[in-house]
This record gives structure tokens, C-alpha cells and sequence, in this order.
């Protein structure tokens, strides 16, 4: 297991973390297996998607700014309920095969930090589980 750190630039931004997701695997020597990647953080998340066009992860951090207003008469004392909110929507986990030593994802895709309540230092912890 290997925990990576990373510092994140906005308050809330997707953050191509894919390279150093696949460090993590080369690092670990598995050929083949799967990789679990988890965000410790409720207000922070991980997720798959595009990693060509880059308008695409504005796309998405748009859709998610208006379907969860960081306004919106929440409870939450420490006024973060949208970033709480954001992550539930899109996780705190994914699940990546491994083959030929490397995350074996689609030809467009990518592994993503999905920043709510930044900028902040992050941790990611990147789990490879090899097959026998």
C-alpha cells in the first residue's frame, strides 16, 4: 500500500492523478491484479473519467456547482455541506485492473482527484492486490 500526497490548487477542481496512481502500481510490482484507489476524506473524492479533453472535467465540475450549490440553507455549521454532498455523489473509491504492470483503463481514461473544499493537502492511499 502506498499513500500519496497531493496539494490541490482551487476550491474545487478534478486533478489528473493517473501517473502517479500508475507510480504507485510500478512501485508495487504487481503484473496483474487490481488496483483499489481511496480518498480518506469526506469532502474530497476519487473517481474515472475522460483525461483527453479537458473541457470535459470542467463540464463536470460545472453540472456538479450547480446541482449542489456551495449556498443553499444548509444545516452544516462548518458550511461545507455542498462538498460533503459532492462526494457522496461521486465517490470515495475506485477499482482499476492492473495488466502488464500499469492500470489497465480505457483508451480516454483517466484516474481523478475531485476537489470540493480546497485547496487543501490530500491524501490518497493506492492499494495493489495482485493475482496469484
Amino acid at each position: 500500500m502506498e499513500i500519496l500526497e497531493i496539494e490541490t490548487g482551487g476550491h474545487s477542481e478534478l486533478r489528473n492523478v493517473t501517473e502517479a496512481v500508475n507510480g504507485a502500481v510500478r512501485k508495487s510490482g504487481a503484473k496483474e491484479g487490481v488496483c483499489l484507489v481511496f480518498i480518506p476524506h469526506t469532502t474530497c473524492a476519487v473517481t474515472l473519467n475522460e483525461n483527453w479533453d479537458p473541457d470535459v472535467q470542467k463540464d463536470i465540475e460545472n453540472f456538479l456547482n450547480r446541482a449542489v450549490p456551495w449556498e443553499n440553507g444548509y444545516r452544516h455549521q462548518e458550511g461545507n455541506s455542498a462538498a460533503h454532498i459532492k462526494t457522496l455523489l461521486t465517490g470515495s473509491s475506485v477499482s482499476v485492473p492492473i495488466h502488464g504492470g500499469r492500470l489497465f483503463l480505457g483508451e480516454w481514461q483517466g484516474v481523478y482527484l475531485a476537489e470540493y473544499d480546497g485547496p487543501r493537502k490530500r491524501k490518497m492511499t493506492v492499494c495493489c492486490l495482485p493475482c496469484s
